[in-house]
């Protein structure tokens, strides 16, 4: 069974939908079934299950889940392989697309890249900036090879590796408003404060543990996707933003910025799709990336 077969699979078990499958490896869906329908023939067994629930999901048989592993390991194998083959002195040349929100943990993607431009410079890297939901959309649609996210992702879909640096939440403010002169900032401090927060998914329920309130009973007067546009409404007065630390310099404004008390800190991931086959450029950033965070483990 070809390789190229084996990651058609392995792209159908991963998203459950053989229309986004198709979409994912850019290929037609016609095509795609009938490669899947060649591979349940040519082992003999049914691998998938198709309209389940009389949806368009599609779940794996039990033959299915060992073509899965065993397809997994084969993968791999070859993979690093290739990698060890890749890697033995041929000039890399290509782009690495990275999708990641704001955040000083993107220093640790710019240090791999500027290690990396002494011996491989022709490798050029591009940077699409949005939240959580845009970077896993772009994932998805195959427009990025990696993401930095600060959410758990699912581990079906997505492969993803635990960066070392935190983000610290807490409030971005006028120097002049009242909880300015605080050092930290408790929950009991924003529950009648006007607030500006992030209308990232799952951040709600994330800052709703912590503020021990639900969203319904705090003072959302505006919600952000980039800080800057936030910190644009707290100079102008509007409220007090709910933030990550270092991501606005407020040397020189109006503004200042307070923790959280309790501290609480935000854990990034840097994820890619499972079973994602890697560009020369990409592949090489992603092994630099292990190789740095295993020298500061």
């Amino acid at each position: 069974m070809e390789f190229r077969l084996l990651e058609y699979f392995l792209a159908v078990a991963r998203e459950q939908n053989i229309t986004a499958a198709a979409e994912s490896l850019h290929i037609s869906q016609p095509a795609l079934s009938t490669q899947l329908k060649a591979m349940e023939m040519e082992l003999g067994k049914q691998l998938l299950i198709r309209g389940v629930k009389g949806s368009r999901k599609v779940v794996l048989t039990e033959e299915g889940m060992i073509l899965r592993k065993r397809a997994e390991e084969m993968l791999s194998l070859m993979r690093r392989t290739e990698e060890e083959i890749i890697r033995s002195g041929e000039t890399i040349v290509g782009d690495v697309y990275i999708g990641t929100g704001e955040t000083d943990v993107m220093r640790l993607l710019a240090q791999a890249a500027k290690k990396l431009q002494e011996t491989h410079p022709d490798i050029h890297y591009h940077i699409t900036s949005g939240n959580a939901e845009h970077v896993l959309e772009y994932l998805d649609k195959g427009l990025i090879d990696f993401g930095l996210l600060f959410s758990q992702v699912d581990s079906q879909k997505y492969e993803a590796i635990p960066v070392p640096v935190k983000d610290t939440w807490g409030v971005l403010m006028r120097k002049d408003s009242p909880l300015a002169q605080k050092e930290s900032i408790s929950p009991e401090d924003l529950w009648d404060k006007p607030l500006i927060t992030s209308h990232q998914k799952g951040d709600d329920t994330y800052l709703g543990g912590w503020l021990k309130r639900e969203a319904s009973k705090l003072n959302i007067v505006a919600t952000y996707n980039l800080v800057f546009n936030a910190s644009l409404l707290v100079d102008e007065g509007l409220g007090y933003a709910i933030c990550y630390d270092k991501l606005i310099n407020t040397h020189g404004s109006n503004l200042c910025f307070r923790p959280f008390s309790p501290r609480l800190e935000a854990h990034g991931f840097i994820v890619w799709k499972k079973y994602q086959v890697f560009s020369k450029a990409a592949g090489t950033f992603l092994q630099c990336l292990r190789e740095m965070l295993e020298t500061d483990q």
